[in-house]
């Protein structure tokens, strides 16, 4: 709620004058249910926290008031909220007859209510039945109304009623960009559509700081650890009742097999529910010891109880929404949920005739751990929906407009500045510097930092995870929506574990080191891990000249040489991720020494590292210097000053660099002839000095087949932050959207 309190003055100003007279905006949240509040109590609080701008009316009806479902109203009260009007909207039966009948009281009583509070706006939450009445009373009753979650697609006759609540909504608030897309070719206005995440992801990346273990225990047991217990929630198909009846009672008998404390919740009010309750009970599950049977758990020790636990069961759309969130494994039963995105940590049982199925699918799940899923959200809802509530102007027309044909095929990112671009934070770890940067889907840099790389380990992941931070804070600033983290780093890395194995000499106290697991915990993002070469060639395959290509090699040509190989449109990394180590390609069996402690590397000829000592050389003998060159006594030497001597006329300079280019051209001439590439790509500060004799060997010495190889230089300015965006921008876009 602070946040929300500090939000710009002048902005609340800006929006005060467009409505006129200081009109405060009045929004009336209705909630029907334990599921539908956990979304909609973020947004309420977001308001309230805001009077200058919002009065708040709240309406509760629906299984909110029903005892058998836990009077669960109580906790909106705790919550500190005001309930202006409850409405007993339920006519008991659970069952088809039942679940009309609820619809039609509920349209009978809230017109009355709606005509008391007159509210300018209405929110209404996802695809109940009760969610129907309201949209239904209120787009009658011409009052504006903005749907949460629609453009989602699952089973039974929610899709229908949240197709239908689609349709007479004016404002949309989704969670992901295939349900934007489905609103567009439902032909919904564009322009009022936001693509916020969802709300309770506010509430859930903050949740693993809490105590939780008490939690655990007063639901579950004093004797029950984390990861070794199970949560169970399982709903009714109101389109096959007799079918997930049955799925119901093969769960209960495979969780008693599998033996394990297991919490169950009662399902929810639908028709079939009063069934369920009665297998529930024909099997003895609220007096039997390995399991805890209850009708509501709040929403906060709700998250702690699933993001610690080793296994959901069910088919909440909790399962495939929220718990993606914790990576914990998760089992989908049945199609509820069929068309809902889901992360890898769920495993889907569509049907099953026997226990069997669904005690191998316990078996294979319970007690892992998967990466973190942000399909849903990324824990700024609240802020981007409370913008979008500030946007509307209550002087347009009320009429809702239809957008016929398909919208246009290039949809812009960014709406009167509420749509915001997907971007990556980039990390780049240099043996001098530590960059961070903001970096768009498009390849622009929209923020970068810079500070000198720390000597010791605890140092420099302190300051990574402090200038992170800062960026993650401003991206919501700049309108960017950070996917996910990525770092390139010098040495040998395990990507798939997101650990440094061995670093370069050039950074320090580095070998070993997991940096997955501390920058994803603190940022609530995933993260991305990979050799600098490795970076630069994807750099190359998404932003640069290797965009599009097959088979191409990336040289980068700097302090040290290093590379990346790309074949098939996939990176390289090898058996033990030390494919691509193409500085240390030996071109000389008597060459220099390397860093590396071989002899003969084309490191050791042509790294910036290399012509310093070539320069070093020469400068100490007084054969550096030429006519037109000048240095200081505290100047250091460096392979600039050889650079600009072979340029002015140094005989000796220029015959260093000829050898360099040379070594570096067999380097390139080897590599043709292991992997066959159709494009090399030379990167770095030296790739323009380097070329044209690259070209040179290849002519005089490749094989007749691979002299037609193009030699470019990179035209990408900063290929290491860009390689380290383009780790998070393929993979999120690629498995997300």
């Amino acid at each position: 709620e602070v946040y929300f309190k500090n939000l710009s003055k002048q902005k609340q100003k800006e929006v005060m004058e467009k409505n006129g007279n200081n009109h405060k905006l009045r929004v009336c949240v209705a909630t029907c249910n334990r599921a539908d509040y956990s979304k909609l109590a973020p947004i309420m609080f977001g308001i309230k926290a805001e009077p200058q701008f919002f009065e708040l009316d709240v309406v509760v009806l629906g299984s909110h008031l029903i005892d058998d479902y836990g009077n669960t109203y109580r906790m909106i009260e705790q919550d500190d909220f005001d309930i202006h009007t409850r409405l007993h909207t339920i006519v008991r039966g659970e069952d088809e007859a039942a679940m009309v009948e609820s619809v039609g009281l509920a349209l009978v009583k809230l017109p009355d209510v709606l005509n008391r509070l007159k509210p300018d706006i209405m929110i209404v939450h996802g695809d109940r039945f009760d969610a129907l009445a309201l949209a239904t009373s209120a787009a009658l009753m011409n009052i504006r109304i903005l749907h949460i979650e629609g453009g989602e697609v699952s089973g039974t006759i929610d899709d229908s009623i949240r197709h239908a609540i689609t349709k007479l909504a004016h404002y949309h608030v989704c969670c992901t960009r295939s349900a934007e897309q489905h609103l567009i070719a439902m032909c919904e206005d564009h322009d009022r559509i936001l693509l916020a995440g969802c709300p309770s992801y506010d509430k859930l990346l903050s949740a693993k700081n809490k105590d939780y273990m008490s939690i655990i225990r007063m639901w579950l047991g004093e004797d029950v650890k984390t990861r070794d217990y199970i949560v169970a929630l399982q709903h009714p198909v109101t389109t096959d009742i007799k079918h997930s009846i049955k799925m119901f009672e093969l769960t209960l008998d495979a969780l008693i097999s599998f033996n394990k404390r297991t919490l169950v919740l009662f399902p929810n009010v639908d028709a079939g529910s009063k069934e369920m309750v009665r297998v529930m009970r024909k099997k003895g599950i609220e007096h039997h010891p390995n399991f805890r049977a209850v009708k509501h758990v709040p929403f906060d020790q709700f998250i702690q109880l699933v993001a610690h636990a080793g296994c959901m069961i069910g088919n909440s759309s909790c399962g495939v929404r929220e718990v993606g969130a914790f990576g914990t494994p998760v089992i989908n039963l049945g199609t509820r949920q069929t068309g809902r995105e889901t992360g890898e940590n769920v495993l889907h049982v569509r049907d099953a005739d026997t226990q069997d199925k669904i005690l191998h699918a316990l078996q294979l799940q319970f007690g892992k751990q998967y990466p973190c899923s942000k399909i849903y959200g990324d824990g700024n809802a609240v802020p981007r929906i409370l913008k979008f509530l500030k946007s509307i102007d209550l002087k347009e027309p009320l009429q809702k407009k239809f957008c016929f044909p398909p919208v246009k095929d290039n949809i812009s990112q960014d709406i009167d500045h509420i749509l915001e671009t997907q971007s990556a934070l980039a990390v780049d770890l240099g043996g001098t510097n530590l960059r961070v940067a903001i970096v768009s889907m498009k390849g622009e840099i929209v923020k970068k930092y810079t500070q000198l790389n720390p000597k010791t380990y605890e140092d420099r992941l302190e300051l990574i995870l402090k200038m992170c931070v800062e960026a993650a804070s401003e991206a919501v600033n700049v309108n960017c929506r950070i996917l996910g983290v990525g770092i390139s780093t010098g040495g040998r890395v395990n990507p798939r574990e997101g650990i440094v194995l061995h670093s370069t000499k050039l950074i320090q106290e580095w070998s070993s080191v997991d940096l997955r697991t501390p920058i994803s915990d603190a940022l609530h993002l995933p993260v991305w891990v990979d050799n600098d070469g490795n970076c630069a060639a994807l750099a190359e395959r998404k932003f640069g000249h290797g965009k599009g290509v097959e088979n191409f090699v990336t040289l980068i040509t700097g302090t040290g040489i290093g590379g990346g190989i790309v074949h098939q449109h996939e990176l390289i990394h090898g058996s033990s991720f030390c494919a691509a180590e193409l500085g240390h390609i030996v071109v000389s069996l008597d060459g220099p020494e390397c860093l590396c402690g071989s002899q003969g590397c084309i490191e050791a000829y042509a790294s910036g590292i290399a012509l310093q000592r070539e320069a070093k050389k020469l400068h100490d003998d007084d054969l550096l210097l030429v006519e037109g060159m000048s240095m200081k006594k505290e100047d250091i030497v460096s392979a600039a000053h050889l650079i600009q001597a072979a340029k002015l006329g140094n005989t000796k300079a220029e015959s260093i660099l000829r050898t360099a280019g040379t070594a570096l051209g067999l380097g390139v001439v080897n590599i043709l002839h292991t992997v066959n590439p159709s494009l090399v790509i030379l990167s770095g500060v030296l790739a323009n000095h380097y070329v044209n004799a690259v070209k040179d060997v290849i002519n005089q010495q490749a094989l007749s087949s691979v002299k037609t190889v193009d030699v470019v230089v990179s035209n990408l300015a900063d290929p290491a932050l860009l390689g380290a965006a383009s780790l998070v921008l393929d993979y999120t876009t690629r498995r997300i959207y």
